[in-house]
């Protein structure tokens, strides 16, 4: 009896302690987040980069870059066109001509978020189609009181070269036309990524 006994209690003591082991590895395949070292995603040195290029907001013609999508009641006898929203795909030059050589689009929409002054909440891509960023985006979110003499809004992500990206976006309007609303504005961006 006392041998049944102890084989019962090394069986037990087996089975408990496998037991637990499939518990704990159950536990860890289950979890909802781990930490990394940025090296597993073949991350290397994070690097600073200064961007520099000429956005084109083209609201007139037969070929606009940028379209109104939404309005509110009110947006038209707002002073600050409060309520409007504009879809944008609009061209990123080299240089503020629209001749010059293209280096990428800008893609998303902006809207008059302000009713005190002309205030724009701009959510966009800038989407680069040349160089060594080609392909690789940069994300903007963030404010564009568009009078300002130089604007900044964040950087809030990327792809591609940019993951990971953060950084600011600096805009001072070059031209705009009164007349048929288009506009140039020169961007510097100052962005970390790896």
């Amino acid at each position: 009896m006392a041998k049944i006994l102890q084989n019962l209690a090394s069986s037990f003591l087996i089975l408990s302690i496998v037991l637990s082991f499939l518990i704990v590895a159950n536990a860890k395949s289950q979890r909802f987040t781990k930490y990394l070292s940025p090296a597993t995603l073949g991350l290397k040195k994070e690097k600073l980069s200064h961007l520099h290029f000429y956005f084109h907001d083209i609201v007139s013609g037969k070929n606009p870059t940028a379209v109104r999508i939404a309005r509110a009641d009110m947006t038209n006898t707002s002073s600050t066109g409060f309520g409007m929203v504009a879809m944008i795909d609009d061209p990123l030059t080299m240089t503020p001509e629209l001749s010059s050589k293209l280096v990428g689009r800008a893609q998303g929409f902006y809207a008059s978020a302000s009713q005190n002054d002309v205030g724009l909440l701009m959510t966009m891509n800038f989407v680069f189609m040349e160089g060594k960023f080609n392909g690789s985006t940069l994300s903007v979110l963030g404010r564009n009181s568009v009078f300002s003499t130089v604007r900044e809004m964040p950087i809030v992500g990327g792809s591609g070269l940019f993951r990971f990206a953060r950084g600011y976006a600096q805009a001072s309007t070059h031209m705009f036309d009164r007349t048929t609303g288009d506009a140039v504005v020169e961007y510097n961006v100052y962005v970390f990524h790896y």
